[in-house]
């Protein structure tokens, strides 16, 4: 018998802000344990939340870049359910009004296009973290997390395979970097995923029994763990080698296999019920239409206009908008020196060695186009060399906003005093006889090395086929 397998997703990524969603605390990723933490997201009684607005902000800017419809007037609600890492025995989630439903989100595989349905897309708070010290028998709580936010993202039952699953997660991560909601790094728990999974047989109608992975934080485990899922239950159909039941199960990617860990809640155990500390929250128009208008060009529009107007390869724009920080300097750079082709050139090569350098994301390059566009023209002008230039990168990655002044005060500006070009050249020709010897000998390679040591003595500051003229002119004396 065939079978098909029915897979819905709960993404759960943090949002972009400073603090925490009903207090002030930082939300930040790393400190020390407990760190961040105040009498608000550690529980205390008495304690009343307040909304930071931000999180609104953030919630509705992925629900518009989903596809989704923003319900005017959202609600928060409490989820009752107890756990050591959940302070107050319950999450304060959204339930009867969540900030965004009924979206869409087109994805590509190998089978071609596909629209996976979003039920809905919910604001909630972060639960704590359990350290198991295995050292002492002993568990701790870290409250750091608490308080986080999230948005929840739901979708419908429409994913079919492991292959359509990684290219949604993809594409939502894709989209919600770009708008600036999460920065999605999955080694750091900042986007999650629950995977509810079914098999039934071919053809049918009805849904099978339903199993969850709670957590998965990286594509390859996720891919590895729904053909784990997807076997077990085809070998339990067919073989009877163990009853289905409807349960939360635990990855262990490790030992390639997936362990029960409860049974699988139902609204109803959860007991949902308004949270009568947090007022409903009123999306007027004005709100609605800056957020509307604050939203970022599409990855694949940018591609395009990238390609067709710009006249950027395929491959160079699809570098580009693998990341908005990318794009953004590429854009700002091109209004200073109207070469989009140098401009991603410095960006693809140079630029993206220094964040390698420096073990940075893409997202994270915080540089001035301005400043790069600027440096392009000194280069191009002939002004800087390109070995001083990528000195000059440097200075503008820790802040430098004016190349042409650094480039003064360091000494970094070509000059083409031919006396002193022609002092240095003789210095390094005499001292190296051997060199000039080989070059007259046939071996090209030699005056490369006499072109090498002119260049290091004048600091890169020298017009490289006025300095090549030159040294040419002096070797044939020689």
């Amino acid at each position: 018998m065939k079978y098909e397998t029915v897979i819905g997703l709960e993404v759960h990524v943090e949002l972009a802000t400073d603090s925490k969603i009903f207090c002030s605390c930082s939300a930040k990723f790393g400190g020390e344990q407990n760190d961040h933490v105040c009498p608000a997201c550690c529980g205390m009684p008495g304690m009343l939340p307040i909304v930071n607005k931000k999180v609104v902000d953030l919630g509705m800017t992925a629900g518009l870049m989903l596809n989704c419809d923003i319900n005017r007037t959202t609600t928060f609600d409490k989820k009752s359910y107890y756990y050591p890492d959940l302070p107050c025995s319950y999450q304060t989630t959204q339930w009867f009004a969540p900030v965004a439903v009924n979206g869409l989100v087109e994805i590509e595989t190998s089978k071609g296009k596909k629209g996976v349905r979003i039920k809905q897309i919910h604001m909630e708070e972060d639960a704590g973290k359990l350290v198991h010290d295995d050292w002492t028998d002993s568990t701790l709580v870290d409250f750091n997390r608490t308080s986080v936010p999230l948005c929840e993202i739901v979708s419908q039952p429409d994913l079919s395979s492991a292959e359509e699953v990684v290219a949604y997660l993809e594409r939502l991560r894709s989209l919600l970097r770009f708008a600036h909601v999460s920065d999605c790094r999955m080694e750091q728990g900042s986007m999650r995923c629950d995977v509810n999974l079914s098999v039934r047989p071919e053809g049918s109608n009805k849904l099978g029994v339903r199993t969850e992975m709670k957590n998965m934080n990286s594509l390859s485990a996720i891919t590895r763990a729904i053909e784990y899922e997807v076997a077990r239950h085809i070998d339990a159909l067919e073989n009877g080698t163990e009853e289905l039941v409807q349960e939360t199960r635990r990855w262990d990617d490790i030992k390639g296999k997936s362990f029960a860990m409860r049974n699988k809640e139902t609204a109803g155990d959860y007991r949902y019920f308004p949270d009568p500390n947090v007022m409903p929250i009123v999306i007027d128009d004005e709100w609605f239409d800056k957020i509307k208008s604050s939203l970022p060009e599409f990855p694949e529009v940018k591609k395009s206009r990238y390609v067709e107007k710009l006249g950027l390869s395929e491959y160079d724009a699809e570098q580009l908008v693998q990341s908005r920080a990318l794009c953004d300097c590429f854009e700002e750079a091109c209004e200073v020196c109207g070469s989009p082709k140098d401009v991603v050139n410095w960006i693809i090569s140079d630029c993206m060695k220094v964040l390698n350098r420096k073990q940075m994301t893409l997202d994270m390059l915080d540089i001035s186009g301005k400043a790069l566009g600027e440096l392009i023209v000194l280069v191009n002008d002939g002004k800087v060399s390109r070995m001083n230039a990528k000195k000059i990168l440097d200075a503008i990655f820790e802040g430098e906003e004016n190349p042409a002044t650094y480039a003064e005060k360091q000494g970094f500006i070509v000059s083409n005093d031919t006396g002193a070009i022609e002092a240095i050249i003789k210095s390094v020709v005499d001292s190296d006889p051997k060199s000039v010897q080989d070059y007259k000998s046939g071996k090209e390679k030699a005056l490369m090395a006499l072109f090498g040591k002119c260049m290091r003595e004048l600091k890169g500051n020298c017009d490289p086929q006025i300095l090549k003229k030159l040294l040419l002119e002096c070797v044939e004396k020689a």
